[in-house]
């Protein structure tokens, strides 16, 4: 088997010494080649090129966001029989997608899940989100867990520009907190269209699930979809209101695996098959906690069984 290792030294949890650890481990089963990123892109870029030199497994090392790039290099002309497989071993703070897929947080324990799934053949058949963008957005991009238009794409620009700082979930939190009480722009008004339904207007923010748990604040899992999971269809969260007392109620929901989400200013679908976003005025799209720019129209498809992950 020919596999290639793409490490992001950056990466919360990512040293060198996990690095040449996981390696060595590797190359014992696999002939191993090693990339390290140094860019914005750089995992996309040898995830395509793996995909190019006939490469039978890519393993990211990192964050959601190196999984990401990894993710949307592999299927950069879309899925096929000899798209390689993907392995995972986390590397970053939060790291969604992995521990979705009941792998360990430790890299170390991660690693020794990978080499046991490669030595006893299990692999998992997971669906992905696609998303299409206008215009004037980046084209195809596909996300692994979660994307979404307004609030939480304008938390992740904000960490993204202070990145000078360890990325953590308090960041991430104490921004989303400073970006709730002071908006630097009107909120968006967002207008979503579902298969079969019609369209659903003067809505405030957006997001949609590809999997259940949405995200994690720590420890604790944040479910807005939990219908939702790697064999279903997409999943959509939506408010008409940003209004204190909306938020905090579903905030609490989230919180808790066994309540029920729901509200009257809560639009919420499980296990669609796409969800298309509008609006009038430009708002930005993040994608698995990646910022990919700002758009007024964006069509995200539920495709089955997109990618073999060793698991």
């Amino acid at each position: 088997m020919r596999a290639v290792l793409v490490v992001n030294p950056k990466a919360t949890a990512t040293t060198p010494a996990g690095r040449d650890v996981l390696a060595y481990a590797l190359a014992s089963q696999v002939k191993l080649d090693v990339v390290e990123t140094d860019y914005r892109g750089h995992a996309l870029a040898a995830a395509a090129q793996a995909v190019a030199d006939g490469a039978d497994l890519v393993v990211a090392h990192g964050g959601d966001g190196t999984v990401n790039e990894v993710v949307n290099g592999l299927l950069a002309t879309g899925p096929s029989s000899a798209t390689p497989m993907l392995g995972v071993v986390p590397g970053g703070s939060a790291n969604v997608f992995a521990r979705a897929l009941g792998l360990p947080r430790h890299p170390v324990e991660a690693t020794h899940v990978l080499l046991r799934a490669l030595h006893e053949g299990r692999r998992r058949r997971v669906g992905l989100g696609r998303v299409d963008a206008d215009s004037r957005g980046t084209g195809q991009r596909w996300f692994t867990f979660s994307a979404g238009m307004g609030w939480d794409a304008d938390v992740v620009a904000d960490v993204d520009r202070k990145r000078g700082k360890r990325a953590s979930p308090a960041l991430y939190a104490r921004v989303a907190v400073a970006r709730y009480a002071r908006p630097k722009h009107t909120r968006p008004t967002l207008t979503v269209t579902i298969p079969g339904e019609e369209p659903i207007e003067d809505l405030r923010l957006a997001f949609v699930s590809n999997t259940d748990p949405w995200t994690y604040l720590g420890a604790r899992a944040i479910h807005l979809n939990p219908g939702c999971s790697f064999d279903t269809g997409l999943g959509l969260f939506a408010l008409r209101t940003l209004r204190l007392p909306t938020v905090l109620r579903h905030f609490r929901q989230a919180l808790s695996a066994k309540a029920e989400t729901r509200g009257k200013h809560l639009v919420r679908r499980d296990d669609v098959t796409s969800i298309t976003v509008s609006s009038p005025e430009p708002v930005r799209l993040q994608c698995d906690g990646d910022l990919i720019g700002e758009l007024t129209r964006v069509e995200f498809t539920s495709v089955p069984g997109a990618l073999e992950v060793a698991v």
